[in-house]
């Protein structure tokens, strides 16, 4: 299979600190991949890595085929990327946020106003297009914040926790959304706090004090520590870390 992301004892220091430590993983074309750790594991400094936004200290990697030291615009022109923080313009309209990032990635008016028109027909927004994103229940700001980040068709998206906050309802309409995507061949690489989420995933990986403890499918991981969820096998990996959060 097509590896879009390839890691290679990818490391990020700070000074003496040592956020990110030798990191090696592959993910595939069309794979929903989980990226999980407690806080203070090095997976937002990972993250940050593989979109081009902070330059590693040794290692290697490679995102949609652009390395992460000398090819980052071209990396941050093939991704999309949303957080549960900021993702979308409260002050603009659903129709004013979605011209404003697809512009963002260079896409054409004619494009903007095309791909626009089905994201609001497949979310079912087209009565909400005038309306203030300030106004929208957070479950509807986080699947059009998903759909915006996703509508220049980017070989991959990153996603940090993006559903946090929301009702356990809304988190499965988002997942469905995912799961298209990932069916259209973009590949998602997810953070999460919710380990039912985990399980969404066709394989996750676990690091504990910046290091990959643990990547497997989500059904061996369980068989290997003998757990019946993944909550349980994260706890069991998170009891081993040594630094704080």
């Amino acid at each position: 299979m097509e590896q879009v992301i390839v890691c290679n004892g990818l490391t990020k220091r700070f000074g003496d600190f040592t956020a990110v430590d030798s990191i090696t993983f592959e993910v595939n074309k069309g794979e929903i991949f989980g990226f999980l750790g407690a806080n203070g594991a090095g997976k937002t400094t990972a993250m940050r890595m593989l979109c081009g936004l902070s330059t590693p200290s040794s290692g290697k990697a490679t995102i949609a085929g652009f390395d992460v030291y000398k090819q980052t615009e071209q990396i941050k022109k093939n991704i999309g990327y949303m957080s549960q923080k900021f993702s979308l313009y409260d002050d603009l309209t659903v129709q004013e946020n979605i011209t404003f990032f697809a512009g963002i990635y260079g896409i054409s008016d004619a494009e903007i106003k095309k791909n626009g028109d089905d994201l609001l027909l497949r979310l079912g927004m087209q009565d909400q297009a005038k309306k203030m994103v300030s106004s929208l229940p957070l479950g509807w700001k986080q699947k059009l914040a998903f759909s915006t980040a996703v509508i220049h068709k980017p070989k991959i998206v990153f996603l940090d926790e993006p559903t946090g906050g929301v009702d356990p309802v809304t988190r499965r309409q988002f997942w469905e959304l995912i799961y298209e995507a990932a069916d259209n061949g973009i590949t998602i690489f997810v953070t999460t706090h919710y380990m039912d989420e985990a399980e969404y995933c066709k394989r996750v990986s676990i690091m504990v004090d910046g290091k990959v403890a643990a990547l497997d499918t989500p059904s061996n991981l369980k068989e290997q520590f003998g757990a019946n969820t993944m909550d349980e096998v994260f706890y069991h990996l998170a009891r081993e870390a040594k630094r704080g959060e």
